[in-house]
């Protein structure tokens, strides 16, 4: 199936990343001239060098998406080199805050309230009236299981991600008669090279893994390639009766805890 990205410029932020990168190369490979955003400058550089040997077409982007004059220079410059960015996939975010409430350190809860849920606000508030004006857009925002359910230790990382589920409703509602959609992807542990392992030995490295794995229905768990191909679907025209939902890719684990 063609997905029509051939003429689409799409920005993945955290692009250097595990996630984020699959996400990018998955993009690339249907056609999208993909913006591969990051703090990381050689990360994001080594993703660009990756698609582009495979024929695709991308450029490394530098920002800080927590500095609202960095995040509108930014998004000016892309603008500014491919027309407009078509496709957003907030995709950013810190996930290794663990601790109970009341030893929770406030400087992380700081720090991933403005990455995590204010820095997706920023760089859509830049891009989402552009798609407005021109007819057609796609927002794809990277929620989590852990913000649709709940997750014992993760407090900053579930609030925030639960917080994306509603931005990215509200989204849909608001692009919603100009052809722009706004959809959130909320899946369970996404660790490939985890994912991997046999069971004895995910044990001893992670035990939290191993009883995740466990406890999920597919009784594995999730691998970036699970979640890019969905989040390429959103992006195409073949979605574009699809907006405002929360889609969980996690090999059924909410099944057992709804």
């Amino acid at each position: 199936m063609d997905l029509g990205l051939d003429d689409r410029t799409a920005l993945v932020t955290g692009g250097a990343g595990r996630l984020g990168s699959e996400d990018a190369r998955h993009l690339a490979a249907e056609g999208a001239e993909v913006a591969v955003l990051d703090v990381d400058t050689d990360g994001a550089e080594r993703v660009v060098e990756e698609i582009e040997e495979d024929g695709g077409d991308a450029m490394a982007v530098t920002c800080d998406l927590t500095d609202r004059e960095d995040v509108r220079e930014t998004v000016g410059e892309v603008r500014e080199a491919t027309g407009g960015v078509d496709i957003l996939v907030n995709n950013a975010g810190f996930v290794d805050a663990v601790s109970r409430v009341g030893d929770f350190d406030d400087e992380l809860w700081d720090r991933d309230v403005e990455l995590n849920l204010t820095g997706a606000y920023n760089i859509t508030k830049e891009i989402f009236p552009e798609m407005r004006e021109r007819g057609w857009g796609r927002v794809i925002t990277m929620a989590s299981i852990a913000g649709t359910h709940g997750s014992f230790g993760q407090l900053s990382y579930s609030t925030t991600k639960s917080g994306l589920v509603g931005f990215g409703k509200t989204l849909a509602l608001e692009g919603a008669t100009d052809g722009v959609t706004s959809n959130v992807l909320a899946p369970s542990i996404v660790v490939k090279e985890l994912a991997e392992m046999d069971p004895e030995t995910l044990e001893q490295f992670q035990p939290s893994f191993e009883r995740v794995r466990q406890a999920t229905p597919m009784e594995e768990l999730g691998r970036e390639d699970d979640v890019a191909p969905m989040v390429c679907y959103l992006a195409s025209e073949q979605a574009r009766y699809v907006t405002g939902q929360v889609i969980g890719i996690t090999g059924g684990a909410d099944l057992l805890s709804t």
